[in-house]
Order: C-alpha cells, then structure tokens, then sequence
C-alpha cells in the first residue's frame, strides 16, 4: 500500500515532504499550541532553528566554493538572479492592488524573492539534466554561505521600502540564532563534518523534523490571529498565479541570459536550477527568527507554493536536458 501511494506521487511529481507539510499545517489549524504548550513548542523552535543552522554550517564546504571561481561569470549570473532580480521581482509583486495581492501575504513574496538558492535540488537536478555538477555545488554553496547575512538585509531593506522592516531585535536574534550557530559549525566542520556526511539521512531528518517544527509553530500562531479569516482559497489560487509566474520569469531569463552569454548547455542548467530555485530548507528556519510568531504563517505561504512548483517544473526540465544530451543513436 505505502509502495502503491509513493509510486502514485512519484508519477504526479508530488514531493512526500510537501504533503507532511500540509499535513502539519492542517494539524496546526485543527490543534494549535496554545498557552503553555505554545511556549514549549516555541523553546524546541528556536533550538531546532539553531540545530539546523549550525548542520548547515558544518556540511558546506569553503573550499568549494574557493574551488568554483573558475566559473566565475556563471556563479555571478546566478548570485545576481538570486539577490538582486529576484528581490525587484517580489517588491514588484507585492505593490500589485490587494484584490491581486492579499496585504497579509504580501511580505511573504519579498521574503520568498530574498531567499538563497537551495543545494540538494540545485545539484539533483542538474545531475540529471547532464550539466556541470561542480559548478552546482559550488554556486548553491556560495549562495547558501551569503544568503545567512544577505537575505535578512534585503529583507529588512525592501520591507522598509514598503514602510515595513525589520526591528534591531530580529537582527540581535539573526547573530544569536543563525550566525553563531552557523559559524560554529563551520569552526568544527574539520572534526565533525565527516560524521555528518556519513549519517547525511540522520542529519537529513533533523532538518526536516526542524522545518515541520517551524512550520507547526508558525501556523499555530497564525490560526490564533485568524489566518484562514484574511486569506481565502481565492487568494490561495491568486498567489499560486503569481508564483508559477515567478518561476516562470525566472526559468526564462536564465536560459535567455545564458544563451546570450554564449554558456555551453551544461552550464545553462546548472545556472537554470541554481537561479530559479528557492531553498525552503534556509527559509523556515530564518522566517521563524525574522518575524513574530503571529506572522510567520503568512510569510511561509508563498515559499510552500513555489517550493512544489519549482520540484515539478525542474524534473520535467531536466528530463528535457537529458534527452538533449544523450548521443544519437548509431544505424549500423
């Protein structure tokens, strides 16, 4: 039966994690964390937060992204698509009519627009698409290593722009609970970093236990000030539009801008899956020190949309890459 079910989603392209998620958002609707619970849930947050950082800090590599300044013009086409094009996309987006844009998710698309590129997608699918693994890793490296200092700048400074922002004490929570963690793990990645990639599963799992975590407390708060009273399956449907038109743009413009650029195919994927994609796996977390337990919810609305989208978009597409590689058949 559960062979029966995995099979079916694989042929939807439907991610298992994403369905977890949903689960646990409607978990959360159902049975929020209130009172002393809440608080309880809201502790084991912010130590998970930390875990999860301080993992990342101690996976990723200096090293190769010191490696990758080979491919320099690739890394900036995708380092400028994921921190500079994408930011004005979602700032654009998020100043649409409230009728388009609900103002309660309004934030969440900049937040989604500020985010790194992720790793393990980034690399998977450029794998099988056939293109420049090293670069793949190199780049999504990079981008995760400076998305912990840039995103929460560029969310704080597009926010305020829309007479927002972000308070001095989300930037204090910032070094305590991303940077601190992180650094650590990078000081002890020499000891450390071996055991962790051999229990890559094991770490695996506390991210994604951590993101659950996250996305559980997030909504409980939202449901405590009436989330599904502010956003409507109208809006639902409007903000899943706007982000296929997100991924949309930017699958676009990377394979436009790579084409223009004279990059060879192999390079064109790896900048295609490292600039379109948005790493829920560093926005969970980081949404849950960036704002208020009561906003949380509606910030992560966007990512959780684009984040199915993007895995089933890039499988069709490096499906197209790697038929465009494989050599012709030989008619002996």
């Amino acid at each position: 039966m559960i062979e029966a079910v995995r099979g079916a989603l694989a042929r939807l392209r439907i991610d298992p994690y994403i369905l977890a998620i949903l689960a646990t958002v409607v978990f959360a609707s159902l049975v929020p964390a209130r009172g002393e619970a809440a608080d309880v849930v809201a502790m084991a947050t912010k130590i998970g937060v930390a875990l999860v950082f301080f993992l990342h800090g101690a996976k990723l590599s200096p090293q190769a992204v010191v490696a990758g300044i080979a491919h320099w013009r690739l890394h900036l086409v995708v380092l400028l698509t994921t921190f500079a094009l994408f930011p004005v996309a979602g700032l654009l987006f998020s100043s649409l009519p409230s009728w388009i844009v609900p103002a309660a998710v309004a934030p969440g698309l900049i937040y989604l627009a500020c985010l790194p590129s992720t790793i393990q997608s980034a690399v998977g699918f450029t794998a099988v698409a056939r293109g420049n693994v090293a670069a793949a890793v190199c780049g999504a490296s990079a981008s995760n290593l400076l998305g912990v200092a840039i995103t929460p700048l560029l969310v704080g400074l597009l926010l305020s722009a829309q007479g927002g922002g972000l308070s001095w004490g989300a930037f204090e929570a910032i070094l305590l609970q991303l940077l601190v963690p992180f650094i650590a793990g990078q000081l002890m990645r020499r000891w450390i970093g071996g055991f962790i990639q051999r229990h890559a599963k094991q770490t695996s799992l506390v991210d994604r236990g951590s993101i659950l975590l996250v996305v559980y407390n997030a909504f409980s708060g939202a449901v405590a000030v009436g989330i599904w009273s502010q956003v409507s399956m109208g809006d639902l449907i409007r903000l899943s539009l706007i982000c296929l038109v997100l991924l949309a743009g930017s699958v676009g413009w990377t394979v436009w801008i790579s084409r223009r650029l004279k990059f060879p195919v192999e390079d064109e994927a790896t900048i295609l899956f490292g600039g379109s994609n948005k790493s829920l796996a560093a926005g969970a977390p980081m949404a849950a020190v960036l704002f208020p337990a009561a906003t949380v919810g509606f910030i992560l609305l966007p990512i959780m949309l684009y984040h199915q989208f993007q895995l089933m978009a890039c499988a069709a597409i490096a499906g197209h890459y790697a038929k465009r590689a494989e050599p012709p058949l030989e008619i002996s």
